[in-house]
């Protein structure tokens, strides 16, 4: 891939989305490289000239969607927050940002968790459940557990919380769409977002582990 990686970073970036937009949409096998080339500004010449093949292309989409999410999400959060509510509170900011940056990766990764229709290599398989992994660890692990109330079943409190968070991250990120994200003034979509977060808290957490 050292042909496309010379290319200049924009000229890289339209090939990315055109292609990452592509496969969401269609999957592998309706996929159109024609669609492709024509979103991008290119000739379809060109596209193989960089990827030998679509299936060499879709294995690059991958491993480039895997390495951006690693980058641009997980690393970026901090996971020394012991309280459940606070760090995903920070996980929703960090996500948001990283697909207001390339919803593409985001979608399609959606569609490749799903996809049946084609065999990776082994080794971007590991790479993708090292992924998954580090997902669970960054969500999960070294959380305070005494902060819920005796009465609440944690692991069912842990998937409420965490489907409110994702539905209403997936509403704002509809809401968006289309707009320039450099131009929204994200403050009161977070202040929203902090005031669901208190009902969880008084909904799951003891009476005195409330306040933050």
């Amino acid at each position: 891939m050292e042909k496309f990686k010379g290319l200049d970073e924009e000229k890289q970036q339209k090939i990315l989305d055109a292609s990452l937009k592509e496969f969401a949409e269609h999957g592998y096998e309706k996929a159109s490289t024609n669609r492709m080339v024509k979103e991008a500004g290119i000739g379809k010449g060109m596209l193989f000239y960089y990827f030998n093949s679509k299936k060499d292309l879709y294995e690059y989409l991958v491993e480039y969607s895997l390495d951006f999410t690693v980058e641009k999400y997980f690393n970026q959060v901090d996971t020394s927050e012991t309280d459940f509510i606070e760090r995903l509170k920070q996980t929703a900011q960090v996500k948001t940002k990283a697909q207001t940056e390339n919803r593409n990766v985001f979608n399609f990764l959606s569609t490749y968790m799903l996809s049946t229709e084609i065999k990776v290599p082994a080794r971007l398989q590991k790479k993708y459940e090292y992924m998954q992994e580090m997902g669970n660890r960054m969500i999960y692990e070294g959380i305070d557990l005494t902060l819920f109330r005796d009465d609440v079943n944690v692991e069912k409190a842990f998937k409420l919380i965490r489907w409110s968070i994702e539905g209403y991250q997936n509403e704002l990120l509809h809401s968006l769409q289309g707009q320039n994200m450099a131009q929204v003034d994200f403050a009161p979509y977070w202040e929203e977002f902090y005031a669901y977060m208190e009902i969880l808290k008084k909904s799951f957490y003891k009476e005195g582990e409330r306040e933050q």
